[in-house]
């Protein structure tokens, strides 16, 4: 019998043992879970090709951080849901007069008549927002196009980021025949990469 117990209380040990030698390795596992995608949803509106040619730059720029997951679309696409269902949020714009084109301030509009994006709530409140414009000339009203596309954000209470330039990133496009130049697309994929990151910040705390 007293053989049986020192058996009983060796085993005991052993497993007690082994079972501390394994916590700490079980409590890795729990905390090395796959981190939360980061949502970026990059919307515009184009006629010529051109802002749609620095919405795929920005892409490209946010693709290059891992956890990003990028959905790409006219404005007139957008749905409520998958709006109210980003991280961040990303506009670009053709400048006509000096302003954001007419469909994408409908865009925005929809934010409340459609979305029910409301004060005091302000569903987009502490979102990752960002713009993007394409325009004529040098001076046909691009900064003055990016700041009312960063003041609707502002008025959601989003977070707005800039890159690429003071305001976001720009193109000039002369009479519609110019291509976007390379140097303007390094600018649009620099601002995607930027919100990537700061979206990461903002939801896991730290760069991934």
């Amino acid at each position: 019998m007293e053989t049986r117990s020192k058996l009983n209380l060796a085993a005991f040990f052993v497993m007690t043992v082994l079972l501390a030698g394994a916590w700490p390795w079980v409590a890795m596992a729990q905390t090395n879970k796959p981190a939360e995608k980061i949502k970026i949803l990059i919307v515009y509106h184009s006629r010529e090709g051109h802002t749609e040619a620095m919405a795929k730059a920005v892409a490209e720029g946010a693709k290059k951080h891992p956890l990003a997951e990028i959905s790409m679309k006219p404005v007139s696409d957008v749905k409520c849901a998958e709006l109210l269902a980003t991280d961040a949020l990303i506009v670009g714009s053709p400048v006509y007069w000096s302003n954001m084109a007419g469909e994408v301030k409908t865009f925005f509009d929809r934010f409340s008549t459609d979305c029910g994006v409301l004060p005091p709530t302000f569903q987009m409140r502490d979102k990752i927002g960002g713009a993007f414009v394409t325009g004529g000339e040098t001076s046909s009203g691009k900064e003055i196009a990016l700041m009312t596309i960063v003041a609707a954000m502002l008025g959601n209470r989003m977070i707005v980021l800039s890159e690429g330039q003071a305001l976001g990133a720009a193109a000039t496009t002369g009479d519609g025949k110019l291509p976007v130049t390379e140097k303007e697309l390094t600018e649009a994929r620099r601002l995607g990469e930027r919100v990537a990151q700061v979206t990461t910040m903002l939801k896991h705390g730290k760069t991934k």
